[in-house]
């Protein structure tokens, strides 16, 4: 039996561990039952021959599978008004003890409102990139499936939505520093900073 196209990386694993209270966006899912279900989702269409099963991403790479979503959580962001923007905090901060800190702004989950999302924009790696991210953080990984699973966003869109610009930022740093080394696109960037200047995240 040949392994899974897609398997549930370390890195978007973090999302699903309800001791991980930094997570912007938390998935209160079984985690092997979530990347079933993906890879279900994923067999299903392209048995009925959708054209393009995985969408690009910001980089070859980087490929997206939007589902609706069986796990009920709630989006990871709003719309900033003036009747919620006092709510809003910031500060420094990693995603992983490898990465360099950066500067966030968000809203306290238990002081909004928060909907419920549509779809999950499942955002994916090749297992190329993978290997040669981990290999510069000295990072441990013997999985060997296509495609991880690095992060999950609930939203209302089933299409990608502009990546936070400081996203991007570390996106540009080198692998060893928890970058992808990928160049910053002078056009999505000024595209992300319009849209996140009118939103933030939630955690």
């Amino acid at each position: 039996m040949s392994s899974p196209f897609i398997c549930m990386d370390p890195f978007g694993a973090r999302q699903f561990d309800p001791a991980n209270k930094a997570a912007s966006c938390p998935i209160r899912f079984d985690e092997e039952k979530f990347t079933a279900e993906i890879n279900r989702i994923y067999e299903e269409r392209k048995a009925a021959g959708q054209t393009q099963v995985l969408a690009d991403g910001y980089a070859p790479f980087c490929k997206h599978i939007f589902v609706p979503n069986f796990v009920g959580a709630d989006v990871g962001y709003l719309p900033i008004t003036d009747e919620n923007e006092h709510l809003l905090r910031s500060g420094y901060e990693a995603r992983t003890e490898k990465e360099l800190a950066v500067l966030s702004r968000w809203f306290p989950r238990d002081k909004v409102e928060i909907p419920q999302a549509k779809f999950l924009d499942v955002i994916l790696y090749s297992r190329e990139q993978i290997r040669v991210e981990n290999a510069a953080t000295g990072t441990e990984n013997s999985q060997s499936n296509p495609w991880g699973i690095i992060s999950v966003k609930p939203q209302l869109e089933d299409f990608e939505t502009p990546m936070a610009p400081i996203t991007m930022m570390r996106n540009a740093l080198p692998k060893k520093e928890g970058g992808s080394g990928v160049s910053l696109d002078p056009d999505k960037y000024k595209e992300s900073v319009a849209f996140w200047a009118k939103y933030a995240i939630i955690k």
